[in-house]
């Protein structure tokens, strides 16, 4: 799991998405920040996490939180995925893996007795000041996107007025 914990600066980072844009931490000051790590573009449990992001993307919006999907996969990868499944989250692509590794979530993974180096699936909120304020491995992945949405509004409730 990820040596980050709530309350924790969240790394700096700089994310290329799939539509050219570039995405810096400093961009995002002042807004509600959603990053869902996930393995591979177009395998079945990343298939149906893209997509119930992309159903509750409106939702998350309506919250004023930019939310975008990282993987290791390349440009050309994220816009062959989105195409084909029609997905309206933004995509990230970090095939050198720094903005993975500075989350703690490039790990040594077991599957079927084989081991490997691969991507720990987890989302992270971070709130309006910078700091990591949720952390949600996604241990099932049928409802994780709702409940980083329900774990969003519980940050937002308890985030200071001003």
């Amino acid at each position: 799991m990820t040596h980050l914990k709530p309350g924790d600066p969240a790394p700096d980072f700089v994310l290329h998405r799939d539509d050219g844009s570039t995405i810096r931490k400093t961009d995002l000051t002042g807004h509600p920040v959603v990053l869902f790590f996930y393995p591979e573009d177009d395998s079945g449990g990343c298939v149906d996490e893209n997509q119930e992001f992309s159903a509750l993307s409106d939702a998350f919006g309506a919250r004023d939180a930019f939310l975008v999907g990282v993987s290791p996969d390349t440009r050309e990868s994220h816009l062959k995925f989105r195409a084909k499944y029609g997905l309206k989250v933004p995509l990230a692509f970090d095939p050198d893996r720094a903005v993975i590794e500075a989350f703690g979530l490039w790990r040594m993974k077991k599957l079927y007795g084989r081991e490997f180096m691969g991507l720990v699936r987890t989302s992270f909120i971070i709130d309006a000041e910078g700091r990591i304020a949720r952390v949600i491995r996604a241990t099932r992945i049928k409802g994780h996107a709702e409940k980083v949405l329900a774990a969003l509004d519980e940050v937002l409730a308890s985030a200071p007025r001003t």
